[in-house]
């Protein structure tokens, strides 16, 4: 029922002019900002104040921003079956992104993208498949069966290989043919499963996911975002490869990489702060590991309640 819902309000979303669903969408994440609970919302303003070092208001006016994207973002989404007849001409890609991506793909190695939840990242992955580039978008498996369906229908729709997370052979696979492997690569794991380092100033957990990819093919690593513009339209930004050594030490060499990765993706942050997804509990596991004064009770409790 969901699904045939779904594609209801997005046939009337595809009847929209441009201005119109932007409007809409602006509308809809402003309102939905006043049932945001009050909990969720000092805490993300807390996060930005601890790593931007701004006061109260600003702080404030950033997390409100943070959400209220998602509206138009929303939109866009449900717009995907007249937006990808289009795609290149509502996103473009920054400077030499473009060749960055096409050197590291002459590899034969494949490759990674380490991006993150900014922007429009549901965009992404089909901007660059309209590109010519071969993308394989990791989900994660929706509860609401009808929606999952519906969600990777419109990835699909848009040029992206799908795969759930949990399909680690099925990534390995296709890196192995050549493929893309877009990874997310900012939420907050079980500390069991995750890789602890200084980022923004504090202990941060980490996926360990694209640099292990990486290390396994030797495939190039980039670290990759995309970035509204004023006008509407999106710009994918690209940085220079990352390549994971291969040593005797495992740890290590993933460690380093994820360092280095993480670098740049606070660098984007700061530049954009306001398309960083802030409402994330990016720092749970950690507080709960200081908390419960050891990481086993930590990774216990993130996995109860992710």
């Amino acid at each position: 029922m969901m699904y045939y819902l779904a594609k209801i309000v997005s046939s009337i979303c595809c009847m929209m002019p441009f201005g119109l669903a932007e409007a809409i969408g602006n509308f809809l994440g402003s309102f939905s900002w006043l049932v945001v609970p009050k909990w969720r919302k000092k805490m993300a303003i807390d996060n930005i104040k601890r790593c931007l070092g701004v006061d109260e208001e600003e702080a404030r006016r950033i997390a409100k921003e943070s959400w209220v994207r998602f509206g138009p973002m929303l939109m866009e989404v449900m717009r995907f079956p007249v937006i990808h007849e289009r795609m290149t001409e509502l996103v473009e890609i920054a400077g030499d992104g473009a060749k960055l991506l096409r050197d590291g793909l002459a590899l034969g190695k494949g490759g990674i993208i380490a991006t993150a939840h900014s922007g429009n990242w549901e965009l992404m992955g089909g901007a660059l498949s309209a590109m010519g580039f071969p993308i394989v978008g990791v989900a994660q498996k929706q509860k609401e069966a009808d929606f999952d369906k519906f969600i990777n229908e419109y990835r699909r729709m848009v040029g992206m290989h799908i795969t759930y997370k949990g399909d680690v052979r099925e990534m390995y696979d296709m890196l192995k043919k050549g493929w893309i492997i877009g990874l997310l690569m900012d939420q907050d794991i079980s500390v069991r499963d995750g890789i602890v380092f200084d980022w923004f100033g504090r202990a941060t957990n980490f996926v360990q996911g694209p640099a292990t990819f990486a290390r396994y093919r030797g495939a190039p690593l980039f670290p990759g975002y995309i970035h509204r513009l004023e006008n509407g339209r999106h710009r994918i930004i690209i940085y220079p490869p990352i390549f994971v050594e291969k040593t005797k030490d495992k740890h290590a060499d993933i460690l380093n990489a994820m360092i280095k990765v993480s670098k740049v993706l606070e660098k984007h942050i700061r530049e954009y702060p306001e398309e960083w997804f802030w409402m994330h509990d990016r720092w749970k596991s950690m507080r709960h590991r200081h908390q419960d004064g050891g990481e086993a009770a930590a990774a216990s409790d993130n996995d109860e309640n992710s």
